[in-house]
């Protein structure tokens, strides 16, 4: 049965948003959870752009399209709060990341800690992966059953320990930090939100603590030594007033960020992997393309050439959001095209199934990555229509790292193997936090001989 979640004030005009709550706490979480792409199309037929309903025990309004998204992430009217919402779901395993902060404090931290991503920047980060790519790359080992997204996995976790903490590590402790992350990241997704030994929320805050011990640990010598990696970057970065972060501080985003950094990009590249493998025409175009610029390892300057990656890139973006959802806490009344939204309700702007809404994507199921070719430029009708980095004030911070890596990483990897999957194959995507395979993406390996 249809209910309205707040009736709006009398005389504003506004609509009351409708929806299907469902079983108090549980909603429709198990089958958003399953088939969210579906769920939401549902939704988006029955309700329109704006419908509510419970989800992981919270009053969820879910809003759909570009006109909807925007509303919520420009955020004119200051209605649309990040900390309360991303808490709910990760504050506990993330604390005080720069994604969890709002308004006045937030800016403050995002100015300083640009600093840890201007181009020099960048550049330095770029020079001091490229060892780490070929070297990792390079062990791969060919055959069957070559379990792609948990290779990606390891070398984005190295390469974000190496590059963004100027420190080497051996295998027992990566294994350690990399569980660590993984569980953090899961437990926000927790049916059961407290500590029950052996469940994902109680796992989360073990590893919390193993990462702050962790940071802490190395946190004097960064202080002490500097050095070209985001962890001193931190460290040492102050804006034109000489603010800087405390240690706290620089814990807090070094968390945060080494999450962000390699979790959102093997999925963001597991995706492009599987597309590649579906659709072996545009792994040759690739290859060809990489292979034609005559370098084993490519400057900063080049990375601008690798026009068919980028395009590959953007559509695997789309087809796959690496965050499938942004939530925003409601801190006052508000509207969001002309539905009343009062304070204090959690808005989900679906980005995972806002990708692939035919009205402003034809075709939306299929990949294309002609899409964001410059002669049909698709994401350019609605400046919201693709934003997997989120926008506003909130916009994805490390989202030039990103592409450089995804790049970077593809040109060692398209140069030394083909790969591809059985004809029937659909990889099991599993939606309960993150995207990933649930089987890994098994692929078949194959190194390329060297051409003369």
């Amino acid at each position: 049965m249809t209910s309205v979640l707040a009736p709006p004030p009398q005389g504003s005009g506004l609509k009351p948003v409708p929806g299907v709550p469902g079983l108090p706490y549980i909603g429709s979480t198990l089958a958003v959870m399953r088939d969210p792409i579906g769920m939401a199309r549902k939704r988006y037929a029955r309700y329109g752009p704006v419908a509510w309903g419970w989800l992981l025990g919270q009053r969820t309004v879910t809003v759909h399209g570009p006109e909807a998204a925007q509303t919520v992430l420009v955020n004119r009217d200051k209605a649309f709060a990040n900390g309360p919402a991303w808490s709910y779901f990760i504050g506990p395993f993330f604390n005080r990341g720069i994604m969890l902060l709002d308004f006045e404090e937030h800016l403050h931290h995002r100015r300083i800690m640009q600093e840890a991503f201007t181009r020099p920047r960048l550049q330095a980060y770029m020079e001091a992966m490229a060892p780490g790519i070929v070297e990792g790359v390079e062990a791969w080992e060919p055959g069957d059953g070559f379990k792609v997204y948990d290779h990606f996995k390891r070398l984005t976790l190295d390469l974000a320990v190496d590059v963004f903490m100027g420190v080497r590590l051996d295998a027992a402790e990566r294994r350690r930090i990399n569980g660590a992350f993984i569980d953090a990241v899961r437990a926000g997704t927790a049916y059961v939100r407290f500590p029950v030994p052996g469940l994902r929320w109680h796992r989360g805050l073990r590893a919390r603590k193993v990462l702050e011990e962790f940071f802490y640990r190395h946190l004097p010598a960064k202080r002490r030594d500097g050095g070209d990696d985001l962890f001193a970057a931190l460290c040492q970065a102050e804006t034109d007033d000489g603010r800087r972060f405390t240690d706290e501080d620089v814990v807090n985003h070094m968390i945060f960020a080494l999450m962000a950094a390699h979790d959102t990009t093997t999925i963001t590249m597991t995706t492009m992997a599987y597309y590649l493998a579906k659709h072996p025409e545009w792994q040759e175009r690739l290859r060809e393309e990489s292979l034609a610029l005559g370098k084993a390892r490519p400057g900063y300057d080049d990375l601008d050439r690798f026009t068919g990656i980028d395009m590959v890139m953007k559509e695997s973006l789309r087809m796959v959001a690496p965050v499938p959802a942004l939530p925003r806490k409601v801190v006052k009344d508000t509207s969001i095209l002309g539905y009343h939204i009062p304070a204090g309700s959690l808005v989900v702007v679906p980005m995972l199934s806002n990708h692939r809404m035919a009205e402003w994507w034809p075709d939306p199921d299929r990949f294309d990555p002609e899409r964001f070719s410059p002669q049909r430029r698709e994401d350019r009708v609605h400046k919201y229509a693709w934003c997997p980095f989120g926008g506003g004030a909130h916009k994805c911070i490390g989202m030039y790292f990103a592409g450089m890596q995804v790049k970077t990483i593809y040109h060692q990897v398209l140069q030394r193997y083909r790969w591809s999957v059985p004809a029937r194959y659909e990889w099991p995507l599993d939606t309960t936090s993150l995207p990933s395979p649930k089987d890994g993406l098994p692929v078949r390996l194959e190194r390329l001989e060297p051409r003369r």
